[in-house]
């Protein structure tokens, strides 16, 4: 097992490249197994959950190499419809195999999905959804089951609540159904955006990208796929955030302004210059000391579907919050088990209080955090106690980072690359 120490208080200075992003490139691997061929990725990250996914696809049949960030994967013969719960156990995006298999075999059998522990996701929008085009699925000895015995058909899926992985998974499956699908309360979130441009690019029919509703005529087949994975918005706000906390100069390159509309908003509400290019945005905070003037304000923020303030930077930003002044109110409406950083934060000083899905945060205001033992319990929870380790007054040590490696390249690396005092050594 490794740890990663952090002696707190330096200012982050220099230039940082963002890298391919993980909820993007998660759904095109698994685009992969639509058509026979070989496809060709660009721009993945190397990251815990892609190699999963790739070992996934494996399983089922599927070749790959990767040379530097692209992959090739072949997908011209498949061994079978079964993702098995080993893989599966680590990471609940590999349920995203269901649509395509379904599309291309009729018939697939994919373990319950496990991941974070940031409270139930369950799979029942897509379950639903499948139905709707003629699918027939149950649960069984851990595993969904679905089959269908004809031609997929098109048909009409509603979504009570916009899910990411729901909509992707009804669209790989609707591009090759018969007739008409239309998604009603799709996900508008830009990852979904990068899957229909690499579906129309292998010859779907989709209408609406962007929208909350989706229509989708199906096509007899698809061709393989060219296709650039977009940068990793929450590794460029997790690092928008990183700097504001710390203090510093940085520019964050290779990434995509537009992405984070309502965070770099927040940023500069608290008193961080933000100034964004065509593929970058420059960072400008004060440097913090113990004793010296507060600039950071806090903020009130809700978690919401895109557009709105991503649920996966939530936790960064009440590290940010932990060193405000004044205080902070972050209601978090995605997830209900999504404070599990919070402990880990109050052991450097925090000053959090929660009720239900409501978390109130007394910034420390002049008073710099000091370093602590804590432990990462889920993926951006992991990402909140590097920020707040940043920022400390004094060491930092934390324990079960393989968290943090499922979804950020080289993290350490990069910061060191920015002036931090950072290192991964074993336990």
């Amino acid at each position: 097992m490794e740890k990663i120490i952090i002696q707190g208080g330096k200012p982050l200075y220099g230039r940082v490249a963002m890298s391919g992003a993980k909820n993007a490139a998660l759904p095109l691997i698994a685009a992969t197994l639509l058509a026979p061929g070989c496809h060709i990725l660009r721009n993945v990250p190397d990251l815990r959950d892609t190699r999963t996914m790739l070992k996934v696809l494996e399983v089922l049949g599927a070749r790959w190499e990767r040379n530097k960030s692209d992959v090739k994967i072949d997908t011209t013969e498949l061994s079978g419809g079964e993702a098995p719960y080993e893989l599966v156990k680590t990471m609940r995006a590999s349920v995203l195999v269901l649509g395509p298999l379904i599309a291309r075999l009729g018939y697939a059998r994919v373990s319950l999905p496990g991941g974070c522990a940031i409270g139930a996701r369950p799979i029942d929008y897509h379950l639903r959804g499948f139905e709707q085009l003629g699918v027939e699925t149950k649960l069984a000895s851990g595993y969904v089951e679905a089959i269908s015995n004809s031609k997929l058909s098109g048909g009409v899926v509603y979504f009570d609540n916009p899910s990411v992985t729901g909509t992707e998974n009804l669209l790989m499956a609707a591009v090759l159904a018969q007739g008409t699908t239309v998604i009603k309360n799709a996900a508008r979130e830009p990852e979904v955006g990068n899957l229909i441009d690499m579906l129309l690019g292998m010859g779907a029919c989709i209408e609406g990208k962007d929208s909350d509703c989706l229509t989708v005529q199906g096509v007899k087949g698809l061709q393989p796929a060219d296709a650039v994975i977009i940068p990793d918005r929450i590794e460029t706000g997790t690092y928008v955030l990183a700097v504001a906390a710390a203090g510093g100069e940085v520019t964050i390159t290779n990434c995509n302004p537009n992405h984070l509309p309502s965070l770099l908003e927040k940023v500069r509400d608290v008193g961080v210059e933000v100034e964004e290019g065509e593929s970058e945005i420059r960072i400008k905070a004060s440097v913090r000391r113990e004793g010296s003037a507060q600039s950071l304000r806090s903020v009130n923020i809700r978690t919401m579907p895109y557009p709105g303030f991503p649920t996966d930077l939530q936790a960064q930003f009440m590290a940010l919050m932990m060193v405000a002044e004044g205080v902070s109110i972050i209601h978090e409406t995605i997830f209900e088990n999504r404070f599990m950083h919070v402990a880990e934060l109050q052991r450097m000083g925090a000053m959090v209080d929660i009720d239900g899905g409501t978390a109130v945060v007394k910034g420390l205001g002049e008073i710099v955090p000091c370093g602590a033992q804590v432990m990462a319990t889920d993926l951006r929870a992991s990402a909140s106690l590097v920020i707040a380790g940043l920022a400390a007054n004094g060491m930092t040590e934390i324990t079960r980072i393989y968290h943090l490696e499922r979804g950020y390249e080289n993290m350490v690396e990069k910061l060191l690359a920015l002036g931090a005092d950072i290192r991964k050594v074993q336990e």
